[in-house]
């Protein structure tokens, strides 16, 4: 093949205080941002995977990118140059359709990069091109940054079969891929499985190289199709697939979802007998995003947009690849020879499915969803887990990662390992597997209950956060904001509203309308908040238990009193602080506040709030007390108001008199006075000390007026002052007036100006 090389300026990169992060990427344009009003490209734009692979004639939206980091004004140019194209190809760079009001495709690349300028390449040969973007600024200093495309034309499948059927030493891709739905994806639509609406408009995604652009020749379907004269049928029934098998096998063979939809036109591969520089291997979710964008009907990708998994930015370490990074983590599950040496790619529709086809461990069953694993989950703690159904994929990483909880805190205490990357504190930010579970937490040798969601659930995580919306349809308070590929159970919804996915949980709550349901009294107060009210307050009252940040062991230790929105925990922390920490990590990291497992997080932290005080029972008084006098924590003649004596003082007295609660005919040593109810009681004591009821009254004042409180018992009477004349200052005044001799009273404050 001739290759022509045209001249290029030469570029040096200047050291900059922020650095340039430019790249060349071609970017995907899918059906969501076509015939909108969000970006104003025309109906008749051509979609695109981002696939630097394409059909001959057919659009490359080239990006060149820069840190996000940048100020825009910085950018001064950006030259572009072909450097390299097949002999006789006339193709050069036109002006992109996609506006400056389009930004970088990627959610978590928006957070990482900008555009600094685009182009469109449309190749009108088959070879590769070689295009490379010249990126000037005021203060970064400039770069080159380069990229290769190559066109080819469409083989089908017939051809992807000859090497990828397992027996030319190329992986066996096409008999997985002939039990998933993709398979068969156009011959369902025309037999009428699909439904009555199934027309020309939907096969653009269902068929090889679909591309009506005149430019866009390269055997297609629709190029043979037009050859053949091929129409779409006017009547949808079961015999129109084998009729084109039978009568139209050159056009068949470029039918349903196959390989080059994803990879782009083989061509080229295969005449080099598979030089994979030929052909695209894309984990970029714009390469799924080319079919399925197209709200409201196909709405994965929109919804993927709104997931805490697509604002993934990179790992800080590569250590941290395996579950935070397509890459790492399809190369922990068997499923890719990159490793994690490969380019980030946040977790996008690749990592969770894998396209080519799966099947389900033992039954060899097939597997609809393509779920990239299903295998048994072996948790931190050595729990393995079968029986979750399709949630066997998220606890491959939404469990701690750091081994069991007793031997985290051990050895970050000595600075040994506790993960695989290093070492450090807690069950790291995922330990929802582990709450669901009811495992890998400090126990303290009790017997903590769970929930049933664990066993109740058949498919453990995406029954609940991954629950449709009613029809999938605008008209759902949730669409695009909560369930489905966003994997959240709530979400805030165009109207600003706060939208609770309860569906599943009312399956068997009954018609909850909130997920901080009203369930048990977990917090022992005696209250009726909600579950999610009730650990909250749980954590903060353990945070309120443990050492601050700057906290240095010296002798014994008393909590600083303050609730804590996070805990950074030091080595030189004692081993019962370290405990809580972790159980209170646990129960915050998991993020649910109670819904994953009610039970277990409550008792976790009540179980870390006795280990501290001794206390067990909220408001209860020291385990060791009860324990001595009445046998057992929670025993009822234990609790502090209870009365085990003749003389009818309370535990909580007798507790702090230190005697013992049940010895009848003591006295009450002088001085002591307490209240049962409104009595005030002294046991025949004379005292010089008393309790007393009173009424405090606080207002607003103006400087320089002066104010008089008057009360009155009944108000038939007449109002008399309480005290002498306030002066204003400005600010507000509290006043204290006893109440004891009277059984109602009201008060009114009267005002009077300064002159």
């Amino acid at each position: 093949m001739v290759v022509v090389v045209t001249a290029m300026v030469a570029v040096t990169t200047a050291k900059a205080a922020t650095s340039l992060n430019g790249r060349l990427i071609a970017s995907p344009v899918t059906p969501g941002m076509v015939g909108t009003t969000n970006y104003a490209l025309p109906a008749s734009t051509e979609y695109s995977g981002g696939l630097t692979t394409v059909g001959v004639g057919q659009p490359v939206y080239l990006e060149a990118d820069v840190n996000i980091a940048l100020p825009a004004s910085a950018i001064t140019n950006v030259s572009w140059f072909l450097t390299a194209k097949p002999g006789g190809s006339a193709a050069g760079l036109t002006n992109s359709p996609l506006g400056t009001n389009v930004p970088v495709f990627d959610p978590s690349d928006q957070l990482l990069y900008q555009s600094a300028g685009r182009k469109l390449l449309r190749p009108d040969l088959v070879g590769q091109y070689t295009v490379t973007a010249v990126i000037g600024t005021t203060n970064a200093g400039t770069t080159n940054v380069t990229l290769t495309i190559t066109a080819g034309t469409y083989m089908g499948i017939n051809t992807c079969t000859l090497c990828h059927s397992g027996g030319q030493g190329a992986p066996d891709m096409v008999q997985p891929w002939s039990l998933t739905a993709h398979s068969t994806m156009f011959a369902n639509g025309i037999d009428g499985v699909l439904g009555s609406h199934y027309s020309v408009s939907c096969i653009k995604c269902h068929t090889v190289g679909y591309d009506t652009n005149t430019n866009a020749v390269n055997g297609g379907f629709d190029d043979v199709a037009a050859q053949l004269g091929w129409t779409f049928p006017t009547n949808l029934v079961a015999s129109n697939w084998t009729n084109m098998e039978a009568n139209y096998p050159t056009l068949a063979n470029l039918a349903n979802i196959q390989c080059e939809n994803c990879h782009g036109p083989g061509s080229q591969h295969a005449y080099s007998l598979g030089n994979t520089n030929y052909i695209s291997v894309s984990f970029r979710a714009g390469d799924c995003a080319q079919c399925h964008d197209s709200p409201t009907g196909h709405i994965k990708y929109a919804e993927w947009t709104n997931s805490l998994h697509a604002m993934e930015t990179g790992p800080t370490s590569a250590n941290c690849t395996p579950c935070h990074s397509a890459y790492g983590f399809i190369t922990r599950m068997g499923g890719s020879s990159l490793g994690t040496n490969a380019p980030f790619a946040s977790i996008i529709c690749q990592t969770c499915h894998e396209p080519h086809g799966a099947t389900f461990p033992s039954t060899n069953a097939p597997n609809p969803y393509l779920i990239r694993s299903l295998a048994s989950v072996t948790m931190g703690d050595g729990t393995v887990v079968s029986n979750a159904g399709e949630g066997l994929l998220c606890l491959q990483c939404h469990h701690s990662r750091n081994g069991s909880a007793i031997t985290n805190i051990v050895n970050y205490q000595l600075g040994l390992p506790t993960y695989w990357g290093g070492s450090s504190f807690g069950p790291h930010d995922g330990p929802q597997g582990d709450m669901v579970l009811g495992i890998n937490a400090i126990t303290y040798g009790q017997t903590i209950p769970s929930s049933a969601h664990r066993d109740a659930i058949t498919n453990l995580c995406v029954a609940c956060h991954m629950q449709e919306n009613t029809a999938n349809t605008n008209g759902s308070p949730g669409f695009l904001v909560a369930g489905g590929h966003t994997f959240k159970m709530s979400g805030i919804n165009s109207s600003g509203t706060n939208v609770e996915m309860l569906a599943t949980c009312q399956q068997c709550h009954g018609p909850i309308t909130s997920f901080d349901m009203v369930v048990e009294d977990y917090n022992g107060d005696g209250g009726t908040e909600g579950v999610q009210e009730q650990v909250q307050q749980l954590l903060n009252q353990l945070s309120t238990l443990l050492p601050p940040t700057n906290y240095v062991a010296s002798g014994n230790y008393v909590g600083d009193g303050l609730v804590k929105t996070s805990i950074s925990v030091k080595t030189n922390w004692p081993a019962q602080f370290l405990e809580a920490a972790y159980n209170w990590q646990f129960v915050n990291n998991d993020g649910s506040l109670g819904i994953h497992n009610a039970p277990f997080a409550a008792g976790l932290l009540k179980a870390s709030i006795a280990n501290l005080t001794g206390v067990s029972v909220p408001g209860g008084l020291p385990d060791s007390w009860v324990t001595n006098y009445f046998g057992f924590v929670g025993n009822p003649l234990g609790a502090p108001n209870a009365i085990n004596n003749t003389n009818g003082i309370p535990n909580w007295m007798m507790y702090a008199l230190g005697l013992n609660p049940t010895q009848s005919g003591i006295s009450v040593p002088g001085g002591v006075v307490w209240m049962d109810g409104k009595t005030l009681v002294n046991s025949g004591v004379t005292n010089t000390i008393a309790i007393y009821t009173a009424a405090e009254i606080a207002f607003n004042t103006t400087l320089n007026n002066t104010y008089q409180i008057q009360g009155i018992a009944s108000l038939s009477g007449g109002w008399q002052n309480i005290g002498n004349p306030i002066l204003g200052t400005g600010n507000s005044i509290s006043y204290l007036t006893p109440t004891r001799t009277n059984t109602q009273m009201f008060f009114r404050v009267i005002t009077n100006p300064n002159p």
